[in-house]
């Protein structure tokens, strides 16, 4: 790859838990672009109700830049670091930034969500099942998945909404991904 695409790409960068927006303005105003979309989470009845906006990818933010010249990038305070294999970044697809940037500037309300894939292990989180675990087999429309749930060494289908699960994580993984919208495709983690 040149180096004059290199410098045209979009780098999701591992920043400090609720550092989000500061270092986004701190690589702002070093004169790097970057796209950190919010959204206004629901807030649970106060006495005091204020206005709070969240990040869509808690501990995420976006930055274009030149991949070979990073080093004012990590060392910037809240920058953990850029994500990828290794020590190798890999850049965010263009048409993934476009499709987040349209989900911001549209104004339809937006929040994180749990990336799911077929045959993943999941766990209900709601309702008569909860704490249940099984393997996703299939999305029904863009709120409904069909879980398959082991019992008696036999498989039971059944469609449950999709807001009433989430991902169990592998022994020493961490489940941090989350996706926009189930159309936008794979996130960025």
């Amino acid at each position: 790859m040149s180096n004059l695409a290199d410098a045209d790409r979009w780098y999701a960068l591992n920043v400090r838990t609720r550092w989000e927006s500061s270092t986004a303005n701190l690589l702002s105003g070093k004169g790097y672009r970057t796209l950190l979309p919010t959204y206004k989470p629901v807030q649970r009845a106060r006495a005091a109700q204020r206005a709070v906006v969240a990040p869509l990818f808690p501990g995420y933010v976006f930055c274009q830049f030149d991949v070979s010249n990073r080093l004012p990038i990590l060392v910037t305070p809240g920058v953990l670091s850029v994500v990828g294999t290794g020590r190798t970044p890999i850049a965010v697809d263009d048409s993934e930034i476009a499709a987040i940037e349209r989900v911001v500037a549209c104004g339809l309300s937006a929040e994180p969500w749990p990336y799911l894939e077929v045959g993943q292990r999941i766990r209900i989180q709601s309702g008569a099942l909860s704490g249940l675990e099984g393997i996703l087999t299939s999305f029904r429309g863009s709120h409904r998945i069909v879980v398959s749930v082991s019992l008696l060494c036999r498989s039971v289908s059944l469609e449950i909404q999709r807001s009433e699960v989430s991902p169990v994580a592998a022994r020493g993984a961490v489940a941090s991904s989350v996706s926009l919208v189930p159309s936008l495709g794979n996130a960025v983690a």
